[in-house]
């Protein structure tokens, strides 16, 4: 892999990023979301966001393979110290370390705005299915996250029930 960068987003890389994200509204559970966004719909995500926090792509050779955003866990100024995180890779380009990057970046740059709580949502199920694999959860862990809560059966997605998950790492 020559030429990896990490950077922030523009509104110009909405195109990729949605079809990066497509790939797990219509072929997984990682996402709960049934209709993939429109190109439209991924530029209004990305506004909404980078006024507020980082969101940062990783690219290879100029391609965006992966994307990593920070956000709002609530609108009440106690919350303020506290964000969530979200994460997608290219289907191709998984365990491959790029995660870990993204997420290494990503920290440092919350925590420079004085966020010291990151909480992070992962779709679970006992068993793995076709649809979804215990990878993000693992993921998780072995970036320092803790596991804070197990909500079961909150989620439906092709005719299934899938639990949330709750993951916690404390920066500061």
């Amino acid at each position: 892999m020559d030429n990896m960068v990490i950077r922030d987003v523009t509104v110009e890389d909405a195109k990729r990023l949605s079809e990066i994200y497509s790939y797990y509204v219509e072929n997984t559970a990682v996402s709960f979301e049934y209709d993939a966004p429109t190109e439209d719909e991924f530029k209004s995500r990305i506004e909404k966001t980078i006024g507020k926090y980082p969101y940062l792509v990783f690219e290879i050779d100029g391609k965006v393979v992966g994307y990593v955003y920070a956000g709002e866990y609530s609108s009440r100024s106690a919350y303020n110290w506290t964000a969530t995180t979200s994460i997608y890779l290219d289907k191709d380009y998984r365990r491959m370390g790029i995660g870990r990057k993204l997420y290494e970046e990503i920290e440092k740059r919350l925590k420079e705005m004085g966020i010291i709580n990151l909480l992070a949502g992962a779709a679970y199920c006992e068993e793995e299915d076709e649809y979804l694999t215990h990878d993000s959860c693992e993921f998780h862990k072995k970036m320092g996250y803790t596991e804070v809560a197990h909500m079961k059966k909150v989620g439906k997605k092709f005719d299934r029930w899938y639990d949330l998950k709750w993951h916690q790492k404390v920066l500061g």
